[in-house]
């Protein structure tokens, strides 16, 4: 079950995740960078479900 802070943790993921994609599709960046930062993305992701969930455990 998703939580406020999962779903933001979400909506923000998406919302980095488009901005990488057009960058790149308008030749901002390359396609190197561009996984780079994805990948960032996807940590940051994981990190905050990872604690959400912790916390969620805790209570």
């Amino acid at each position: 079950m998703k939580t406020d802070g999962t779903d933001a943790a979400i909506r923000e993921f998406l919302r980095k995740a488009d901005r990488a994609y057009s960058e790149h599709e308008s030749g901002y960046a390359n396609a190197d960078a561009t996984l780079r930062r994805l990948q960032d993305h996807i940590r940051q992701l994981e990190t905050a479900v990872e604690d959400e969930t912790e916390e969620r455990l805790l209570r």
